[in-house]
């Protein structure tokens, strides 16, 4: 156990390398119940929600999904989140643990519409479901057709007569599900997951092998490669953001750094050498300090050690050759492409 985000979460159960296989292969089951859940309501809750997010909102249907991110004025970022369009003027953000305070504040501070926020993160638990064989355990103990749901989709429905949202995305690189549901089921709803999953190989995951796994498939992870120093250019995240929807929190620094150019930018690398490139190891380039990790570990699908990390754009071409400073030795390390890992049928 370790403590996160203001809670005392497990590590691991039977070993990071171990979970993180089973997930690649079979599938994981994943306590996330520290996320944070914030429910937007009234007339005006889409334009609350175009201030505040940098993503436009408005594409949403009911039942959809968007990652997106709460930038500041400066256009780093606050978080990144999800958000799930309930109905016309209903959403529902996921969002960092650690960060879930300030969110709240955030979005209050700019909410000079017609809406109602709500911070409904102590009402909820949410458990994660990932893994090639995620779908087929989980359709036997719920009342919807999984298939209907499609990738950044969700649905409502009974999981052992318990109401769910029961959402497709993941934080792995594999297919597999988030179910919401009120605390007070959460011990029931595990036994059953868990009862039905070990057939199928499925084994409980800890934040260890959530790390490898998001890491082997280039998730940004808060504090890591996204944070207030950070934006989304730089972080490669520019899809996230859509500057022709009108005005939004960040968007005059974002169109600034646009003119200017950005100084740095978010690469992945594989070990050239022994050792691992560590969070905040610094890269050299013929003897000068180029830039740092942000996350770095051995991948254990891959069998690999890699990580991600910001250079200097110029420094940034993939295949360059960088060097890492590991304890006391300079060890060499390439540019790749990312994702690490991408599923098959992805």
């Amino acid at each position: 156990m370790g403590s996160f985000g203001g809670w005392n979460l497990p590590i691991e159960y039977s070993g990071i390398i171990r979970e993180h296989l089973a997930v690649r292969t079979h599938a994981g089951l994943f306590d996330i119940s520290h996320m944070g859940e914030i429910n937007i309501r009234g007339k005006e809750a889409l334009a609350l929600l175009q201030q505040v997010t940098c993503n436009d909102v408005s594409r949403l249907s009911k039942g959809q999904i968007q990652y997106s991110a709460i930038l500041n004025e400066e256009g780093t970022f606050v978080d990144d989140i999800l958000v799930h369009r309930l109905g016309p003027n209903e959403f529902l953000l996921c969002v960092n643990a650690s960060n879930k305070d300030q969110d709240y504040q955030h979005i209050s501070m700019q909410n000079h519409f017609d809406a109602e926020i709500r911070d409904l993160s102590s009402q909820y638990a949410q458990f994660a479901i990932q893994g090639p064989k995620a779908a087929c355990i989980l359709q036997n103990l719920v009342n919807v057709n999984l298939s209907d749901i499609r990738y950044y989709r969700f649905d409502h429905g009974l999981l052992d007569g318990i109401s769910c949202l029961i959402a497709r995305t993941g934080y792995t690189g594999e297919d597999g599900f988030e179910i919401y549901f009120l605390a007070e089921w959460a011990e029931k709803i595990w036994e059953r997951l868990a009862e039905r999953g070990q057939a199928e190989g499925m084994l409980f995951a800890g934040l260890g092998a959530r790390n490898t796994l998001r890491l082997e498939a280039k998730m940004a992870l808060y504090g890591h490669e996204i944070n207030e120093q950070t934006t989304p250019w730089e972080a490669g995240l520019g899809w996230i953001v859509s500057m022709k929807k009108g005005n939004f929190t960040g968007k005059s620094a974002l169109v600034q750094e646009l003119r200017r150019g950005v100084q740095k930018t978010l690469i992945g690398f594989e070990m050239r050498g022994p050792g691992i490139g560590r969070d905040g190891y610094v890269f050299f380039k013929d003897g000068k300090k180029v830039g740092w990790v942000t996350s770095g570990s051995p991948a254990p699908f891959l069998r690999k050690n890699i990580g991600l990390g910001y250079v200097n754009e110029k420094d940034s071409r993939i295949g360059a050759v960088l060097d890492i400073q590991v304890r006391k030795h300079l060890v060499p390390a390439v540019i790749v492409e990312t994702p690490f890992y991408r599923r098959k049928n992805y």
